[in-house]
């Protein structure tokens, strides 16, 4: 029979020849312990204390799957080889191995069976005392001494146990915090692409219906913008939806549209599509020089743009806003300004919106600055500044070398 097909079957009988391989070597452990210190020159300590050493590792497999049993059978060969008197090397590794069995059980296991295998092991040990001391002094300083050894192989497990259990707790918190972050953000988006699409719709379905009897082509110019908000906020939809359900690829399905998330460069289009489609007209100023950023601070600067026209649009009755977008060199700065009725932004957050308070989420988890109240000539102004990470030029990197140098 050739090696691999003998494998594969013990592998097949693992399940039966494991338990049965830990259990013989648990109910083993007194015995070779017990003729291990009966066998052997009477003069060999050192042969003896081998024999012993080599005879614990037989129950480890048994106290890792059965630790009541297992301990069981270490201290009836605890007991069995100190009534024979050994030598005190043999008597202080069995003492050090069964404290070192009741740590791992603290450390592993629950309280009531840590107790279980604790108690029998100090009472164990006190009544094997009596075999290898003399006199009453030398007796209660042993006893005291094993009483303190096992009390700190308790404490030592404990502490192992609560160093778990904190690593635990700190793992499912820190996936907790991670949960309502990802929460957060999708509520943010989702609530940045509706409240701005539905906002343009309301108005545009309010002018519809006023002028359908009196100028068709308005009542058509209403609908037609209804249509592409609704079309454009429905792929958005999708498209989050679908980066939050996709699994893997679902046979017969509709492939998710890939598409990257808007930026400032998307500022035209909003400017076009939206805000002009619902009667307000902005006005889109570009100052700095131009540059990519961070695809985060671009998603927020976006959103923020957004979030302040969609308030233009539903609250400042005014036909125009304007948008400014400046580039420096360590932020970028985007400004919405109208000549509208300039509401409290308090008076927005009483109409039930949360626009302002995602503005200042998204800048606040950028580490910038936001200004959102009414200008003393009239009007509301929205302003934030977001830090982007200066670029590294090769005349900076030429510049540092040479001072390195």
């Amino acid at each position: 029979m050739s090696a691999t097909p003998l494998f594969s079957q013990l592998r097949r009988l693992e399940w039966l020849w494991r338990p049965l391989a830990a259990w013989c070597g648990g109910v083993a452990y007194p015995v070779t312990l017990w003729l291990a210190v009966l066998s052997g020159p009477p003069n060999s300590t050192s042969l003896r204390f081998f024999l012993c050493a080599v005879a614990t590792v037989l129950p480890v497999a048994l106290l890792r799957r059965h630790p009541l049993p297992g301990s069981a059978l270490m201290l009836v060969g605890t007991f069995a080889v100190s009534a024979q008197r050994p030598s005190w090397e043999v008597v202080y590794l069995l003492v050090l191995v069964n404290d070192l069995n009741v740590l791992a059980v603290v450390a592993s296991r629950a309280r009531r069976v840590a107790f279980a295998v604790a108690v029998p092991t100090l009472l164990v040990q006190i009544a094997s005392a009596t075999y290898f001391t003399s006199g009453m002094d030398v007796y209660i300083r042993t006893l005291v001494v094993l009483v303190l050894a096992l009390a700190a192989a308790w404490m030592i497990g404990l502490s192992v146990a609560e160093r778990r259990e904190h690593a635990v707790e700190q793992r499912a918190q820190v996936a907790a915090q991670a949960v309502a972050a990802e929460r957060l953000r999708i509520a943010r988006e989702l609530h940045d692409m509706i409240a701005h699409s539905v906002g343009v719709i309301a108005i545009q379905a309010g002018v519809g219906s006023r002028v359908i009897g009196t100028q068709p082509d308005e009542a058509r110019k209403a609908l037609l913008s209804i249509e592409a908000t609704s079309r454009e906020t429905l792929a958005g939809l999708r498209r989050t939806l679908g980066t939050l359900r996709r699994t893997g690829p679902v046979p017969g399905a509709e492939p998710v549209s890939l598409d990257p998330a808007p930026g400032l460069a998307d500022l035209e289009r909003l400017a076009v599509s939206t805000a002009a489609g619902a009667g307000v007209r902005v006005e889109l100023r570009w100052r700095g020089v131009r540059r990519a950023i961070p695809a985060d601070i671009d998603l927020s600067a976006y959103r923020i743009v957004q979030e302040a026209v969609t308030n233009v649009v539903r609250h400042a009755r005014t036909p125009s806003c304007r948008v400014d977008v400046e580039y420096g060199r360590e932020e970028v700065c985007v400004e919405v300004v109208d000549d509208g009725r300039g509401c409290e932004s308090a008076d927005i957050g009483r109409a039930g919106g949360w626009g302002l308070v995602g503005m200042r989420e998204r800048v606040g988890l950028l580490g910038g600055r936001l200004s959102a109240g009414p200008r003393p000539e009239g009007g509301f102004r929205v302003a934030a500044w977001l830090p982007v990470p200066v670029p590294v030029v090769e005349s900076d990197v030429r510049a540092g070398t040479e001072a390195a140098r």
